[in-house]
C-alpha cells in the first residue's frame, strides 16, 4: 500500500491496523542532539487515548509508546526513530455482523473496491487509531519546536452548533471536550448526551493556533505552507474541510477588509495590523501566528439502524455495535496538533537551505 509518508526533509512513516499487534511510526531524517524520552511521547498520546470519558470509546488501551530506535543515551542520534504502540484490547467479535456489509459513512466500501479485500476489524488501516503513530511522530517534532520557541496549540472550537465564545487557555485541559470555553462545553456535553440518548454521534471544528514561526517558510507554487497543511489535515480520517486565516469567510468581504496592512513595530520589523491571511501569504510564512481549522464529521459509526449493501450484491439494514466514540474531535484535537507540528518541522528544515547566505552563515569558519 502506497501513500502510508508524509514529508520530504522529516518523514513520517505510520503503520498498523486497529486490531493488529501492534501501530506506531518511523520519522526518518530527524536532526541528531535532541533530548527525549518515552515520557516525552506520552503525554501526547495520553490526550489521544481511548476511555477517559463518557464521551469516548471504552476501549481499554493504555497506548504504551515504546522507542525502538534511534535514541542513545537520551538523544536522538540523527537515524531512524521507531516507535511502537500494542494493541491489548482489541474486540474483533464486535465486528462479526456486519463483516460482510459496507458501512455508512465508513472506508469499507472504497478499500473493498481499492485493494479486492477489506480488514473489518475496525477498519484496519483506515481506522482513527492509525493516528498513533502520527501523534508520536507530531510529540517529537512539537519539541523541536519549542526549542525554537515555536509553540503549536490546538482545541474544540465548536460541537455542533455550540461554538466557543470565550478563551480560558487552561481550561482546554481540564474538560473532556477539550474547549477553551467552560460555558460551551458544559452546552456541549449536553448536546452530546443528548446525541447519545438517540444513538446519534456529532461533529465540529478544531482550530490551531501556531505563534513564533518566521516568515519565509513554504513556496509559492504546489509545495505552498498552507497547501502542506491542509494535505496533512485533510490526510486525518473524519476531516472534511479546512481552513486557513478567516477562510470561507475571506469570500464574504471586500479587499480593502481582508487585505493585512504592514506597518513597523518599534524595534522596525515588518508587521501586519490585522491577521485575515491566517499567517500566509502566497504559500509563505508572513511571520504571524498561522491559524487553521479543520472540520471533523460525525463518527460514523452509530447505534441507528441504517440502510446498506453487503458484499453478496444484497440491500439490508444494520445496526453497528462495539465500542464506539459519540464525537471524535475531542480526540482529534493532539492529532491536529501533531500533523501541523510535523508540517512545520519539516518547512522550517527545507528553509535552512533557501537562499545561499543561509548556507554560507552555517557553513562559515
Amino acid at each position: 500500500m502506497a501513500g502510508s509518508t508524509f514529508g520530504s526533509r522529516i518523514s513520517v512513516t505510520t503503520w498498523g491496523e486497529s486490531h493488529g499487534e501492534a501501530l506506531g511510526v518511523v520519522v526518518d531524517g530527524f536532526p541528531a542532539g535532541l533530548k527525549l524520552c518515552e515520557e516525552d511521547i506520552q503525554v501526547y498520546l495520553d490526550r489521544r487515548k481511548p476511555g477517559q470519558s463518557k464521551f469516548t470509546t471504552a476501549r481499554a488501551e493504555g497506548d504504551k509508546v515504546e522507542i525502538l530506535s534511534g535514541i542513545f543515551q537520551g538523544r536522538t542520534t540523527g537515524t531512524p526513530i521507531s516507535l511502537m504502540v500494542r494493541n491489548m484490547d482489541q474486540h474483533s467479535k464486535d465486528y462479526g455482523n456486519i463483516a460482510t456489509c459496507f458501512r455508512p459513512g465508513h472506508a469499507d466500501y472504497g478499500f473493498h473496491e481499492k485493494f479486492g479485500f477489506r480488514d473489518y476489524r475496525g477498519g484496519g488501516r483506515s481506522s482513527g487509531r492509525e493516528t498513533i503513530g502520527r501523534v508520536a511522530a507530531g510529540a517529537i517534532c512539537a519539541k523541536l519546536l519549542k526549542e525554537l520557541g515555536i509553540e503549536v496549540f490546538a482545541y474544540t472550537k465548536s460541537i455542533g452548533e455550540i461554538q466557543i465564545s470565550d478563551f480560558e487557555l487552561g481550561y482546554r485541559d481540564q474538560n473532556p471536550l477539550a474547549m477553551p470555553d467552560s460555558e460551551a462545553a458544559d452546552k456541549a456535553a449536553e448536546y452530546l448526551a443528548a446525541c447519545m440518548l438517540n444513538n446519534d454521534s456529532a461533529g465540529g471544528v478544531i482550530e490551531c493556533v501556531i505563534t513564533g514561526v518566521p516568515a519565509g517558510l513554504g513556496d509559492p507554487v504546489f509545495e505552498k505552507l498552507d497547501a502542506k497543511l491542509a494535505q496533512a489535515l485533510v490526510s486525518i480520517g473524519a476531516v472534511k474541510g479546512v481552513e486557513i486565516g478567516d477562510g470561507f469567510d475571506a469570500a464574504k468581504t471586500m479587499g480593502s477588509l481582508n487585505n493585512d496592512n504592514f506597518e513597523l513595530d518599534e524595534h522596525g520589523k515588518v508587521v501586519k495590523t490585522t491577521n485575515h491571511s491566517g499567517g500566509i501569504l502566497g504559500g509563505i510564512s508572513d511571520g504571524d501566528d498561522i491559524v487553521v481549522r479543520a472540520a471533523i464529521k460525525p463518527t460514523p459509526s452509530i447505534s441507528k439502524s441504517q440502510h446498506t449493501v453487503n458484499e453478496a450484491g444484497e440491500e439490508l439494514d444494520i445496526e453497528i455495535h462495539g465500542r464506539h466514540d459519540p464525537v471524535i474531535v475531542p480526540r482529534a484535537v493532539v492529532v491536529v496538533e501533531a500533523m501541523c507540528a510535523i508540517t512545520i518541522c519539516d518547512a522550517l528544515l527545507s528553509h535552512m537551505t533557501d537562499r545561499v547566505d543561509y548556507i554560507k552563515e552555517f557553513y562559515k569558519n
